[in-house]
């Protein structure tokens, strides 16, 4: 069996992000064991949005802005997205974003 991996891994756990809530690159990284990799994940992130699998709008960074929105089909997509779901954001920022945190060390 091959090893996959750290992107494809990656995937794995951003599928496993529920609806509603969010999660930061630093807190998958630290899941994988990779704690120093929440750039890794990033650049997992950066073609993620184009992936109808990988809710790649619910992955934001540690102070809950959405860094990755430039790399959605438009400008407000990923909000768009998010609030679909029940999270607000104000310029580009989750509003009470500790409420809407998901970290997989401590869920999964």
């Amino acid at each position: 069996m091959k090893e996959e991996n750290f992107f494809e891994r990656v995937y794995e756990v951003v599928k496993l992000i529920p609806g509603g809530r969010v999660t930061s690159y630093g807190a998958i990284a630290v899941y994988l064991g990779a704690a120093r990799s929440a750039r890794m994940v990033g650049w997992a992130m950066n073609n993620a949005s184009k992936m109808e699998d990988v809710p790649a709008h619910r992955v934001v960074n540690r102070n809950g802005l959405l860094t990755g929105k430039h790399h959605f089909p438009g400008t407000f997509v990923m909000q768009q997205m998010l609030e679909a779901e029940g999270v607000q954001v104000k310029e580009d920022k989750i509003i009470d974003f500790k409420k809407h945190f998901w970290d997989p060390s401590k869920e999964l």
